[in-house]
C-alpha cells in the first residue's frame, strides 16, 4: 500500500493541470487537496471556477499568468490592470494568493523580453491595490536556463538566459520575491542513464556521488537547485531564494517511467525538502507536478505525472497523500516586506 506523506511539509504543494477533458470538476479538486492536506497548489492559468473553489480553503495558492499573455502585460498597463481586479482583487482575501508567476518557461527565447516588463507592470498594479506585501511576483524557469551546472558550485546562467535573469535577479531581490525553478531530476536521468544513476535520482543512493568543496551530494535535486544558487550568486544576488515550482516522475511512457518509481520520487522528495541542500540547508517551498494525469496533452510521459488519474485513484490503485498532521507542523514563513525602490 502506498501513502504519499505531506508531514512536516507544509510549505510543499502539487500543480493542478487542466489540460484534460475527463477531470473532476473543480469543487471536488479543491476537496481532494484539502481531504488529504495538501497545503499548497500552483494554477497555471486563472481559471475562474478553481478560483471560485478555492474560496475560503486555506489553500495557498501560485497563479500564472499564461505565456500567450506576456505581451500584452509588457506593453499595456490597462490589461494588467484588468487583469489583477478580476483574477486577483475579486477573489482576495476569500483566496490565499501566495506567488504569481509571469510566465512558465520562456527564458530564453521569443517571449523572454516581455518577462520582466510584464512583471514590473503586474507589481505596479499590486503596489495600487495594496497587496504588493502580501503576493510576490516571479516567473517560473526551467533548470535549462543554466549554461553549466556541473559541478554545482560552477553553475551559471547561459548566454541566452543571462540577459533576462540578471534583470530579472535584481527585480526579485528589491521585491523580496524567490525565482520559481521547474526542477526535474527525471529528465537529466532519461536523457543519460548511463552516466547518470537512477538512484542518485530518485534519492536512493547509499552515500555521495558527488563532491563538490565542501559539500556531499546523495541526490540530483539538491545538486540542480544548488547549481542555480550558484548561478545567481554570481550575479551577486545572495539572498533570492530559490521556489522548486515544480517537481515530480512519470508513471509511464518513457525511460525509467513506472509507478514504482514514481512513488519512489515524489514520496523521497517530500521527506528531502525540509533538509534543504548543502549549499542552503533550510526548508525547500517545492511543488509535486502535477494532482492528475492530463490526457490532453502529448502522448507519452506528458500525460502521466499525475499523482491521480483523473477518477482521483493513485496510478497504484491506492490514495496517493495522505496525513493527519499537517497543518499543526510548521507554517510559511511570512513574505518579506517590499523595502526601498525597484533596481533598474
Amino acid at each position: 500500500m502506498y501513502f504519499l506523506l505531506f508531514a512536516d511539509v507544509l510549505s510543499t504543494g502539487v500543480c493542478y493541470g487542466l489540460l484534460g477533458d475527463d477531470l473532476p470538476p473543480p469543487e471536488e479538486v479543491i476537496a481532494l487537496y484539502n481531504s488529504k492536506n495538501i497545503p499548497s497548489m500552483r494554477l497555471y492559468n486563472p481559471n475562474q471556477g478553481a478560483l471560485q473553489a478555492l474560496n475560503g480553503s486555506g489553500i495557498q495558492l501560485i497563479v500564472g499568468v499564461p505565456n500567450e499573455q506576456l505581451q500584452s502585460f509588457a506593453t499595456d498597463q490597462n490589461v494588467v490592470v484588468e487583469w489583477v481586479q478580476t483574477n486577483v482583487i475579486s477573489h482576495y482575501p476569500a483566496v490565499n494568493f501566495r506567488y504569481i508567476a509571469v510566465g512558465n518557461e520562456v527564458i530564453p527565447g521569443d517571449l523572454a523580453p516581455f518577462v520582466l516588463p510584464a512583471m514590473a507592470n503586474l507589481q505596479g498594479a499590486l503596489i495600487v491595490a495594496g497587496l504588493e506585501n502580501q503576493i510576490k511576483v516571479s516567473t517560473a524557469v526551467a533548470v535549462g536556463v543554466l549554461g553549466v551546472s556541473y559541478p554545482p558550485s560552477s553553475g551559471e546562467f547561459s548566454s541566452a538566459s543571462l540577459p533576462f535573469l540578471a534583470q530579472i535577479s535584481q527585480f526579485l531581490s528589491a521585491t523580496g520575491a524567490p525565482l520559481l525553478v521547474n526542477t526535474y531530476p527525471y529528465f537529466a536521468y532519461a536523457g543519460d542513464p548511463t552516466n547518470i544513476p537512477l538512484d542518485y535520482a530518485l534519492f536512493t543512493a547509499s552515500g555521495p556521488v558527488v563532491a563538490d568543496g565542501p559539500f556531499q551530494y546523495q541526490n540530483l535535486f539538491d545538486a540542480m537547485v544548488d547549481a542555480i544558487y550558484s548561478a545567481l550568486e554570481k550575479l551577486g544576488e545572495n539572498t533570492i531564494v530559490v521556489v522548486v515550482s515544480e517537481s515530480g516522475w512519470p508513471s509511464a511512457g518513457g525511460v525509467g517511467a513506472t509507478v514504482e518509481n514514481a512513488a519512489t520520487y515524489n514520496s523521497n522528495l517530500l521527506k528531502h525538502v525540509g533538509q534543504g541542500t548543502p549549499k542552503r540547508p533550510a526548508a525547500i517551498e517545492a511543488y509535486l507536478f502535477a494532482m492528475f494525469n492530463e490526457g490532453q496533452k502529448q502522448a507519452g510521459i506528458e500525460r502521466n505525472w499525475g499523482l491521480f488519474y483523473p477518477n482521483k485513484i493513485h496510478p497504484s490503485d491506492v490514495v496517493a497523500v495522505e496525513t493527519d498532521v499537517i497543518k499543526k507542523k510548521q507554517k510559511l514563513k511570512p513574505l518579506p516586506a517590499v523595502e526601498g525602490k525597484l533596481k533598474h
